[in-house]
């Protein structure tokens, strides 16, 4: 990863401050301050942000570092410093949504210990490695499988609109032809802590299970990530699933 270090020139136009915070990141004990900054091309009122940098303010020398980002145009940048890591020192999260009806999201960790700059998570790297295959099944089931972590859930949607399911199954509850759905992108990337005993953080990764179409949300997929020494590993992956109505039965 490239960095440019300097001594705090001045910012281009139309080039502004989108999040800010103060943490020891190199691990020498004293807060550093850590930007991201961003091009507007509609000016201070917008709300989209491309040229997405993190800078890192050294507090013992006041030189910076600039990480320019792989990805780095969308919404609502921000930052979170925090140890994933379990060595004390925080690390930088770097958070940015895509826009769009997908709810994708563009999410960075860093360490910057020592003054070495190191990535600890790339959200496309993860989005190819971790995938999913969506079924639709006979009786109104939809399975939900993880070759890569060798894992299947099961989703009932029996309690669907019979205009629903009857685009999918006959009379007998069978399909009429194989129909697939989708585990869309990651989309959010939540820190969470796991352990009170703990100075650390997990990572909550969320995805949105559709079925033929984006607005047919039929879950989520939770995939708890844990700092294994060299990397982020799945600790526990669960599907969470849509309520229906309570229908009593009294």
């Amino acid at each position: 990863m490239e960095l440019i270090y300097q001594a705090g020139a001045s910012a281009p136009k139309n080039v502004f401050l989108l999040d800010f915070k103060r943490g020891d990141v190199n691990g020498d004990g004293i807060p550093d301050s850590v930007y991201l900054t961003g091009h507007k091309p509609d000016g201070a009122g917008g709300v989209f942000a491309d040229n997405i940098t993190l800078v890192i303010r050294d507090g013992r020398s006041n030189m910076e570092a600039a990480v320019p980002l792989p990805d780095n145009a969308g919404y609502d940048a921000r930052l979170f410093l925090g140890d994933f890591q379990e060595d004390r020192i925080a690390d930088i999260l770097v958070s940015i949504e895509s826009g769009g009806s997908g709810g994708y999201g563009i999410f960075y960790i860093y360490s910057f210990r020592n003054n070495i700059l190191r990535q600890l998570f790339d959200y496309q790297s993860y989005n190819s490695q971790i995938t999913f295959k969506v079924n639709y099944e006979n009786m109104y089931k939809v399975g939900v499988g993880s070759p890569p972590l060798d894992v299947l859930f099961t989703i009932d949607i029996s309690g669907r609109s019979s205009n629903y399911l009857s685009q999918f199954y006959d009379e007998n509850g069978r399909l009429k032809s194989p129909v697939q759905g989708e585990v869309l992108a990651l989309g959010a990337l939540m820190p969470v802590v796991t352990d009170t005993k703990s100075a650390g953080y997990d990572l909550l990764a969320l995805q949105r299970i559709i079925g033929t179409t984006n607005a047919d949300t039929l879950g989520y997929v939770e995939n708890l990530l844990s700092w294994d020494g060299a990397q982020f590993s799945s600790s526990r992956l669960s599907v969470s699933i849509i309520g229906t109505k309570l229908i009593s039965l009294f």
